[in-house]
């Protein structure tokens, strides 16, 4: 592991330990840039880790300390997740610059990182998210290229294996998105943002925000996961 201090850090607050693991894809170019930006006091942003696609890994703030990386943002009931998680950054140019699939020295990395992080922090496989899912109506990544099943099989996520499809019900949908972790829905505009994200995440490979049969069943299939859904954090 490589080490490399970003100023842009402080403490958590008293008391907040870590109940999330965010992951990031980078959006720039190159690794290089990448870190110049996290580690530029202008930038303001930062994650605890940057892991690049050969699997180099870069550690940038301490466990301990509250990196800045996942601006407004929601998951279980909190706000202000960068009290309470550890966000990881892992190099790809992003859907701004040619989404493409992460190699696999990158995800092995990552597994070894998600393993060690889940065994100290006492996070569960809910506990590690995307940065679309905990701010939907702003971001994208890690996107749809994104191997969650890979993670799944390892035990250091969620995947529904077993979903078949379900007759969409509105009220049920945003009750099973609020009790996996999203933002209820206020309208249907927000449910639609809502349920991009949940697709780009569990139905990938088609993400246009509409309540269809086989998002139902997905929606249900994760909920009935035995920790597919949790309390506040």
């Amino acid at each position: 592991m490589r080490v490399r201090l970003s100023p842009n850090r402080d403490a958590r607050p008293a008391g907040a330990g870590v109940r999330l693991v965010v992951l990031h894809y980078t959006g720039m170019a190159s690794a290089a840039a990448a870190l110049e930006r996290l580690c530029d006091p202008a930038a303001r942003v930062s994650a605890h880790y940057l892991l690049e696609e050969d699997g180099t890994l870069w550690s940038l703030v301490p466990e301990a300390e509250r990196a800045w990386h996942a601006g407004r943002s929601f998951w279980r009931g909190r706000e202000r997740l960068n009290d309470v998680s550890i966000g990881i950054e892992l190099v790809n140019p992003g859907h701004a610059h040619g989404l493409r699939p992460f190699p696999e020295p990158q995800i092995v990395a990552l597994e070894a990182l998600l393993s060690g992080l889940l065994a100290r922090w006492s996070v569960g496989s809910a506990g590690v998210v995307g940065h679309s899912d905990v701010a939907p109506e702003r971001k994208l990544d890690p996107g749809e290229r994104f191997p969650w099943p890979w993670l799944a099989r390892a035990g250091l996520a969620l995947w529904p294996e077993r979903a078949p499809p379900r007759p969409p019900d509105f009220a049920v949908c945003d009750r099973l998105l609020a009790a996996i972790g999203y933002r209820a829905p206020a309208d249907d505009r927000d449910r639609r943002t809502v349920l991009a994200a949940f697709q780009r995440r569990f139905r990938p490979w088609r993400v246009d925000g509409r309540l269809d049969a086989e998002t139902m069943g997905r929606l249900e299939a994760l909920a009935a996961l035995p920790t597919g859904t949790h309390g506040a954090i």
